[in-house]
């Protein structure tokens, strides 16, 4: 029996929920332009009206179940994607964080206490409060003393008026007491009797408080103890004087290509660049060669009739892919330590050494490879067994007729019919392990680096792990910098991606 049809929601109905989500978005987006984000207001905006578009038409039927996928690959692809190039033509660092009017107000904000007009202060406790008592330093001239001041509350916003009197009696509050009074004491201000105003300048005195910078119409500061005028440099992103000295925090600019010409011309960082980009390919290259190696030669091996036990041997070498890899890895990082690790206990009661394996930067590449490829040479088995059992059982059968030894059933039979399914999965591999950070980030960390280099760099780094040292870690978070890498690394993987592709189209047609 069929289900009844389903009814349409009534006109008046989706007119209703139409306006209500017009006006959802429109408040959204009001309040994101009122907040200082006009760009993403007018992103959002354009977005939800080509939603509610497309939900409120009885007619885009297919859009409807598209447009969600499409959203999410704009928003969480294509949208960091863009993010990132654009942060790779700017200097963003953890010194250039702020805008160049965030960091013009943050100077502004910074004061300088006159020591010649600052009095030192006590606060006495009375039964209805506090009571603040001024002195001039070396107590020449009559106390000040304050109101009474409730400590409950926030602190007067209005300046307190200070009167000759005599110090309450009593001694007054220690210094551990005056610490636990800050909240209330940092925002007050006092009016002396010949119009001075005094704000809070330490646990011991109160003074006049003057703006460091002044602001001119050009945009420069200049300081006003010093007289020293900083103009905005916006090719470097500081306030710099004429000697070319420059005021923290500077601020963001857009520098162009600057970042990918320091890949290119900039010699001290292209050395260890180009080697970090060599060794990466390399390190790639030689993991997927290995483990294909490796993986290929078990399959063979155990696709033999006659082998027992051959599920009990498939199940154990398939048990480094099934545990977890960072556990692999740290076991590994043990096993490898110099003076107390397993591998070299074992060398050392055989051939009486000790190689260092984490300092020795050969060794340590060394490491990485055997690691890396205990890692992924199940899934290459995994993969060639599979591609074996495709293989027709009567072509074995026809080379053992005509007396064929195994090798020559390898390299004329089973290697030549599984490598062109096989070579999509090498290339997706590759490009795996061209950005395989965690192997990286837990055996090695990089090290041992490379002296004498501008920005901090590993002989073990791969391009990924050291745009992130270069990011988040002991390089100055050079944010641009490591955009700009990044953006040269998606370039490259999106590279092996269309190569991918296009084998695994051939091989369809063919």
């Amino acid at each position: 029996m069929k289900p009844p049809p389903r009814r349409p929601a009534s006109p008046a109905l989706r007119i209703a929920g139409t306006a209500v989500a017009v006006l959802a978005l429109l408040w959204t987006v009001f309040h994101m332009i009122v907040g200082g984000q006009a760009l993403w207001g007018v992103g959002v905006g354009a977005v939800g009206a080509i939603a509610i578009g497309i939900y409120a038409s009885q007619r885009s039927l297919a859009w409807k179940y598209l447009f969600p996928g499409v959203a999410g690959m704009l928003v969480f692809v294509a949208l960091p994607l863009l993010y990132t190039m654009e942060l790779g033509l700017t200097n963003y660092s953890s010194s250039n964080l702020l805008t160049e009017a965030r960091a013009r107000s943050y100077l502004l904000d910074q004061t300088e206490v006159d020591e010649t007009l600052s009095m030192a202060f006590a606060v006495h406790r009375r039964d209805e409060g506090l009571q603040i008592v001024l002195t001039a330093p070396g107590g020449a001239a009559a106390s000040l003393v304050s109101p009474i001041l409730t400590e409950a509350g926030a602190a007067p916003t209005a300046p307190v008026a200070m009167q000759p009197g005599a110090a309450p009696e009593g001694a007054p509050l220690d210094l551990r007491a005056l610490i636990a009074l800050r909240p209330l004491l940092m925002p007050l201000t006092l009016a002396l009797p010949d119009g001075r105003v005094l704000g809070y300048a330490g646990l011991r005195e109160f003074g006049v408080i003057k703006p460091l910078w002044k602001d001119a119409p050009d945009g420069s500061l200049t300081n006003q103890i010093s007289g020293v005028r900083y103009a905005p440099q916006r090719e470097t992103g500081f306030f710099e004087d004429a000697d070319g000295a420059r005021l923290q925090p500077g601020f963001r600019v857009n520098v162009g290509l600057r970042n990918y010409a320091r890949m290119l011309f900039d010699a001290e960082f292209r050395g260890p660049f180009v080697s970090i980009f060599i060794w990466t390919v390399v390190f790639a290259g030689l993991t997927v060669l290995f483990s294909t190696a490796l993986g290929m030669t078990l399959a063979v091996a155990l696709n033999w009739e006659a082998l027992k036990y051959r599920t009990l041997y498939r199940t154990l070498l398939f048990l480094p892919y099934a545990v977890p890899g960072f556990i692999s890895i740290l076991v590994f990082k043990g096993l490898f330590n110099q003076n107390f690790g397993e591998i070299n206990a074992i060398l050392h009661a055989l051939f009486g050494v000790r190689p260092a394996w984490f300092a020795d930067p050969l060794l340590a590449k060394t490491m990485l490879l055997i690691v890396n490829t205990w890692l992924g040479y199940p899934y290459f088995m995994v993969l060639c067994t599979g591609l074996i059992k495709a293989i027709p059982a009567d072509l074995y059968e026809a080379s053992a007729l005509a007396g064929a030894s195994p090798l020559t059933n390898f390299f004329r039979i089973t290697a030549p019919l599984i490598a062109k399914p096989l070579t999509p999965l090498l290339i997706s591999a590759f490009a795996f392990n061209f950005n395989n950070f965690v192997l990286i980030a837990l055996l090695t960390e990089g090290r041992p680096d490379y002296l004498n280099t501008k920005l901090p760099a590993g002989t073990t780094d791969i391009l990924v792990s050291y745009t992130y040292r270069i990011a988040f870690t002991d390089a100055g978070q050079n944010f641009g910098l490591a955009a700009a890498i990044s953006t040269l690394i998606f370039f490259m993987v999106a590279l092996m991606s269309w190569a991918q592709l296009k084998f695994t189209r051939q091989g369809a047609t063919k």
